[in-house]
């Protein structure tokens, strides 16, 4: 079980419109107060702000819990969590775009400001590399191409000269996950300190 690349591809779209807000929010945050002021300060209230906060951290433990599968196996205690890595990586892409539209609905598109504004584009850093990762990964993988070449298809002896699938997947990962995990790490402190301002000044 494994995500296609036509599945991702729509994944990816699907983020780039629940991302399409945060560009809008100027305009329609201004209008939801005008039109609406009841809907505006129920958006900003403290039931709501709490309730998809909660949903968000949830979904963060569960994309956590990737982590904790795959690493689970070198553990000394012979614990083992369920489950194929296969299906937990699913699992965790298609949560990771499901923790994007809640963190949509608990900011209501607002990019904040100060550290919540960085905080914000920190997510959105996880986000970006986790699916140009997964995206461009798959992409090589289903090809049908063997051989890959920025110059095009070379036939030397008959034969294709380039990078292997293998060799370009391996190139790709050294790069987009240590970046992915470096924000993941980030995130995570700055989650931590989001809380503890969050119920500071409450």
């Amino acid at each position: 079980m494994k995500p296609q690349f036509s599945t991702l591809i729509i994944l990816t779209l699907v983020c780039a419109a629940l991302l399409t807000p945060f560009a809008l929010s100027p305009i329609y945050l201004d209008m939801m107060r005008d039109r609406s002021l009841d809907l505006h300060q129920f958006v900003r209230g403290e039931w709501y702000k709490q309730g998809t906060g909660y949903t968000a951290l949830v979904l963060v433990i569960i994309e956590m819990m990737l982590t904790a599968r795959k690493r689970s196996r070198k553990w000394p205690l012979k614990v083992r969590i369920p489950g194929s890595v296969m299906l937990w990586r699913v699992l965790h892409v298609f949560t990771g775009v499901f923790l994007l539209a809640v963190v949509l609905l608990h900011t209501v598109g607002s990019s904040g400001l100060n550290f919540n504004a960085v905080f914000l584009w920190v997510f959105f850093g996880v986000t970006f590399t986790a699916l140009v990762g997964v995206v461009a990964e798959t992409g090589v993988l289903e090809s049908p191409r063997k051989v890959f070449s920025f110059s095009g298809e070379k036939i030397v002896n008959g034969e294709a000269v380039g990078i292997g699938k293998g060799t370009l997947v391996r190139g790709m990962r050294a790069i987009w996950l240590p970046t992915h995990i470096l924000l993941v790490s980030v995130f995570t402190l700055m989650l931590g300190f989001h809380i503890f301002l969050a119920y500071l000044f409450r």
